[in-house]
């Protein structure tokens, strides 16, 4: 559960990158919306999202509208997520060391979360675990904002269940 929920404002955040870049939510939000997803890597319901989530990235991602995956593990592990699921967008880390400053001020209690935060700060969408109807959802925003028809996130071929608890 999270006690951020749409129409809530958005606690901000500054987390490192793998790539030691600082990045804080307060200045990616003047760009354009941000959709942020908090995971952990020994997650099963996140290593099956993060690649909707990249399919997402890559269709809607970029023209001022910035990913950020959360990690809530060290860089080693997170770094390996990231190769073994094929997620380029940014991912932090939220360090245990130093409290998990982003997942509190979120509240979480389960992962993934995921948060569709607009540029006055406030959260359109708030999603926990894999939520099919929320990706959608996600994906039909960020393609209205880029003035598209937005494409099928799921193919036909592909057992995609309507929901799994993080």
């Amino acid at each position: 559960m999270t006690h951020i929920v749409a129409g809530n404002m958005a606690p901000g955040f500054s987390l490192k990158a793998l790539d030691g870049k600082e990045h804080a939510l307060e200045q990616l939000i003047e760009q354009g919306p941000v959709v942020a997803a908090f995971f952990k890597v020994s997650c099963p319901v996140c290593q099956f999202t993060f690649p909707f989530l990249e399919r997402i990235y890559k269709r809607y991602g970029g023209d001022n509208v910035n990913f950020l995956g959360i990690s809530q593990d060290e860089a080693g592990a997170t770094k390996d997520f990231a190769k073994e699921f094929g997620t380029t967008f940014p991912i932090l880390l939220d360090e245990k060391e130093k409290g998990y400053p982003a997942s509190n001020a979120y509240g979480l209690s389960s992962v993934p979360t995921i948060f569709l935060i607009e540029t006055d700060g406030t959260v359109k969408i708030s999603c926990m675990g894999f939520d099919k109807k929320d990706l959608e959802s996600i994906a039909s925003v960020l393609a209205e904002r880029k003035k598209t028809m937005p494409s099928a996130l799921f193919r036909p071929d592909e057992s995609v269940p309507a929901h799994k608890p993080g």
